[in-house]
């Protein structure tokens, strides 16, 4: 019995013992797990905050992308690096005026820029300066400098500043003011620069040798020689007037339901009025276009300021949503005073809404050298004629005299109009533009509203 219960507590030691071998390698197993866990841990610990920042950054980077400046800010960035997405400059040209000088930078696409004055340098050989910086953009090929030297303007000198900034610097003879605006369609940068000097016979003869081809070569040479009897004219004479009809070549102007285009109606309008300015009146006529082509706004008026006219009369159809519109009306430049005026303005100028806005905010400093009371005096005398002369044969609404903020005619220095002959969005009027009898007597209207105004000079 002795001998039992001895044997039973030696089994249970022993048992104790293995348990606790056992218990203590478990504990040694779960303190390593607990070790490499904590490594582990520590590792995963690490690398977590790393993946949380991505993830951070992503998020930024989507809201960024959300944001309508940090978008701007990119792509013009996108642009500065990609050379396929920058603006082209296509071509850079000037026209030397009487009272002031105009360069034009053309470009493909519209584009961001600044511009300065610079004072002239202690050193003789530097003039002073205006420089223009063009963002985002490149030169194309052919573009190159222009050796001015018209008394205002010595050169305009054209260089790709950095890969993605062109740089125009236009140096100086003579310098009182300047303007800086933009046209569209296409965009185009226009820097009128005006300033002290002596009109030379020689320089505006030169000047008006430079004038598009579109202006024949024998009238030109007729212009260059009365010019130099110039001083035996008495002031306030009307001597000469430009006839511009609107539009041309590719751009068609507006367009009838019956596919009537305003480029073509018009220029039959103004090739009767500059043939009946000359025979009746004996007054010089310079059309501005005599054939389907297409003219940049800016450079009508310079050819009036080439040529030295005493006139500008552009001669435009008119369209309206509104497809029971109908009537003449006549314009000159101004802030437009209605919405309708602004629309119209836009339609000429083959612009947005937006863009007449951003003109009326210069159209005070553009409008130094224009005549607006006599191109007031001049539009209500040829708006009363051409309703009067057209009620003679058809019934027509007068709508009046108005203003706005026509590109056609900017910078003109002298008395300039704009008459809107009818309505071609109307069924019936487009029918009679199409009319050359309607043509004939609405030149005749427009030639007995200037006759007035001529009459009226002191």
């Amino acid at each position: 019995m002795r001998r039992k219960l001895v044997v039973l507590i030696w089994i249970i030691l022993v048992t104790a013992f293995c348990s606790q071998i056992a218990w203590g390698e478990q504990q040694e197993t779960e303190g390593k797990k607990r070790e490499r866990a904590a490594k582990k841990k520590q590792k995963t610990g690490t690398a977590k905050p790393k993946e949380k920042k991505k993830q951070t950054a992503k998020k930024q980077t989507r809201s960024e992308t959300r944001t309508p400046s940090t978008v701007t800010h990119k792509t013009a960035t996108a642009m500065a690096v990609e050379p396929a997405s920058r603006a082209i400059v296509k071509e850079m040209r000037h026209w030397s005026n009487p009272d002031y000088s105009r360069l034009a930078v053309t470009l493909d696409r519209e584009a961001g820029f600044e511009y300065h004055k610079l004072p002239p340098k202690n050193e003789p050989s530097v003039p002073p300066r205006l420089y223009l910086d063009i963002n985002g953009a490149r030169i194309g090929p052919g573009v190159k400098d222009l050796a001015i030297g018209d008394g205002l303007l010595k050169t305009a000198r054209i260089a790709q500043y950095r890969p993605d900034v062109v740089r125009v610097v236009l140096d100086l003879d003579s310098i009182k003011d300047y303007n800086v605006f933009t046209f569209s369609d296409p965009f185009r940068i226009m820097v009128d620069v005006k300033g002290d000097r002596k009109p030379e016979i020689s320089a505006v003869k030169e000047s008006i040798k430079e004038s598009p081809p579109l202006v024949e070569t024998a009238r030109i040479e007729a212009v260059a020689e009365k010019i130099q009897a110039k001083a035996k004219v008495k002031p306030g004479k009307i001597r000469r007037i430009v006839v511009d009809p609107g539009h041309g070549g590719h751009d068609p102007g507006a367009i009838g339901a019956g596919g009537t285009k305003e480029k073509d109606v018009v220029l039959q309008i103004g090739l009767k009025l500059a043939h009946k300015l000359k025979e009746e009146l004996g007054i010089d006529a310079v059309l501005t276009r005599s054939t389907d082509e297409f003219i940049e706004l800016q450079e009508r008026t310079a050819i009036a300021n080439k040529v030295g006219a005493d006139l500008f009369v552009s001669v435009h159809a008119n369209a309206s949503l509104n497809r029971s519109a109908n009537g003449i009306e006549t314009y000159y430049l101004n802030l437009a005073k209605t919405e309708k005026a602004a629309q119209l303005a836009a339609k000429e100028n083959g612009t947005s809404l937006e863009k007449v806005s951003l003109l009326q905010a210069v159209l005070f400093d553009l409008m130094a050298n224009y005549k607006l009371n006599d191109s007031a005096h001049l539009a209500e005398e040829v708006q009363k004629a051409v309703s009067s002369k057209v009620n003679g044969q058809y019934s027509v609404k007068n709508l009046g005299v108005k203003q706005g903020p026509f590109y056609v005619l900017v910078g003109a220095t002298m008395p300039s109009i704009l008459v809107e002959t009818a309505f071609l969005s109307n069924e019936r009027e487009e029918g009679r533009l199409k009319d050359p009898r309607y043509q004939d007597i609405t030149a005749d209207g427009i030639l007995a509203g200037i006759k007035a105004y001529i009459a009226g000079l002191k």
